[in-house]
């Protein structure tokens, strides 16, 4: 017979919780700020929003820089790997189990912390939509030094239709990702998790019959 326990496990280090928090400050500020430059509000004032956005902007990409050398020395790239299997059940779970109190169909563990629908979006984001970002941000803050660089030809038009889209993108992602941490079996699992490193996941126990008559026994 197969039951479920909670158990707790160590699943994020140090590092990935400094990093984290950090780039949640760092995109928090550039989405403030890169808004009151469009004009929606005015809280820092224009001059300062746009200097605060671009020292922000170039210590993410440092900062980003960092997670990449980190997660290719340590191995956590292989945490990143696409795969379907097991895609559609987490789909399904998201969209109709879990609130049929459903167990999740990929729980969490040490060498698999993401379960097939996060390794797709988490890979998306981090080898797509943020270099995206980062590199029209940079031709953004660079602009008048396009000549020099041999860009002469290339659209701020476009550039900036780039960079504020990818904005908007990570707005979206930021409004899903808040939800998706609230969908543990507290509703503050998650996000203790990614404070503490513990987080208590889901475990399939194979119990023999003579061990569950002693039980009852």
């Amino acid at each position: 017979m197969t039951v479920r326990k909670m158990i707790n496990v160590y699943l994020y280090t140090r590092y990935e919780r400094f990093w984290h928090w950090l780039q949640m400050v760092l995109i928090f500020l550039l989405l403030v700020t890169g808004l009151e430059v469009h004009g929606l509000f005015t809280l820092f004032g224009f001059k300062a929003a746009v200097e605060i956005h671009n020292y922000v902007g170039l210590t993410w990409l440092i900062a980003f820089a960092f997670f990449v050398f980190w997660v290719f020395t340590t191995g956590e790239w292989k945490q990143y790997i696409p795969t379907t299997k097991k895609m559609f059940a987490v789909i399904r779970y998201y969209s109709y189990g879990i609130f049929r109190g459903e167990t999740h169909p990929v729980p969490r563990r040490k060498d698999a912390k993401h379960n097939p629908l996060q390794r797709l979006t988490y890979l998306s984001l981090a080898a797509l939509l943020l270099p995206v970002q980062m590199v029209s941000g940079l031709l953004y803050w660079g602009y008048n030094s396009w000549a020099d660089w041999g860009l002469a030809g290339l659209s701020l038009g476009i550039v900036a239709l780039v960079h504020i889209v990818g904005a908007f993108a990570i707005f979206a992602f930021i409004i899903v990702h808040v939800y998706m941490t609230t969908t543990g079996h507290t509703i503050l699992a998650h996000t203790k998790a990614m404070i503490t490193g513990w987080e208590e996941v889901d475990e399939a126990v194979e119990i023999e019959d003579w061990e569950r008559a002693g039980q009852k026994a």
